[in-house]
């Protein structure tokens, strides 16, 4: 897997980093820290994926003293001054945070963990509040950018804690990032993700409705969103996803299941909060049709498919 693209590092000092879970998006993160300097000790939970991480990066020479892989979030958190996590939903946040060999238990007094998954704010505010009792700090780091945006080191990182922690935090964020911001307190950060996912539901189902319709009408559709797209129409789902959805291309990384359950955050967050989301609701419900049709890994753009 490519992680390093032509990436410009921020000047800063070297620090001990931790990176837990090697997914599609932690992968290429903790790649950038290691390209950009910092000593670096990723965990994941299946050690091979580790162990591959390592070689991609020797592959790449980057100086592998610099470098090793950790058998618990403890371990991988001992002695680091940042800790980063990126894994799948609430639980496995709290799995490698929390117990005997979660990170808080291995971090010293004063170190940060920022946590970059989706997750909901509940969780990021239950957890800020268990690190600051025993001398910790964690920010809610949720990204935008897809799978494109960490390889080449370009996610938009919106943030969630104290000012003080973010501001320790914030250049190791900016080596996989081009836009790291505090949104606000404990919990901001999964908010602010929150309403771009509603943001790109209604983009994209605008999107696929419009593309079968210049279909369906016998139009030529790449040169339909050539003109549209410099137009109020643009967006970057337009941009980057109208043609693919047009020659029927859905392997893009960010899978239906994914925005599914990042959507059920949303909806679960607005049933506390009293928000409306009608449109929100209805494209959630889409996308369960298109898990239906076998297209859980199909890029989140396969919407289109329940109009073909």
């Amino acid at each position: 897997m490519t992680f390093i693209n032509n990436k410009t590092y921020l000047t800063a000092p070297p620090q001990t980093v931790a990176f837990l879970g090697l997914g599609v998006m932690g992968y290429a993160m903790a790649g950038h820290l290691a390209k950009a300097g910092h000593v670096v000790r990723v965990f994941n939970r299946t050690a091979a994926k580790s162990q591959a991480w390592l070689q991609d990066c020797a592959a790449q020479g980057i100086d592998a003293s610099r470098l090793s892989a950790a058998d618990t979030p403890r371990e991988a958190a001992t002695g680091a001054s940042v800790i980063m996590a990126c894994v799948g939903n609430d639980d496995d946040v709290r799995a490698i945070c929390l117990g005997a060999n979660g990170a808080f238990a291995g971090m010293a007094p004063g170190a940060i963990l920022v946590d970059h998954t989706t997750a909901s704010a509940e969780v990021a505010r239950e957890l800020h509040k268990a690190a600051k009792q025993l001398g910790l700090a964690f920010v809610d780091a949720p990204v935008s950018g897809g799978q494109a945006g960490a390889q080449n080191g370009q996610l938009t990182v919106m943030c969630g804690g104290d000012q003080a922690s973010f501001d320790s935090a914030q250049a190791v964020v900016a080596c996989f990032a081009r836009a790291v911001t505090l949104m606000g307190g404990s919990g901001a950060g999964q908010l602010t993700k929150m309403v771009n996912q509603i943001c790109i539901a209604g983009l994209v189902q605008g999107l696929s409705e419009a593309v079968a319709f210049g279909q369906q009408a016998g139009l030529d559709m790449p040169q339909v969103l050539d003109v549209i797209g410099k137009g109020a129409a643009q967006s970057w789902q337009l941009d980057n996803r109208g043609k693919t959805m047009v020659s029927g291309e859905f392997d893009f990384g960010f899978a239906v299941d994914w925005m599914r359950k990042d959507l059920g955050l949303v909806l679960a967050e607005a049933n506390r909060n009293g928000s409306r989301l009608p449109v929100t609701a209805l494209v959630d419900q889409f996308y369960a049709d298109v898990q239906q049709m076998g297209g859980a890994r199909w890029d989140t753009s396969s919407l289109i498919k329940r109009l073909k």
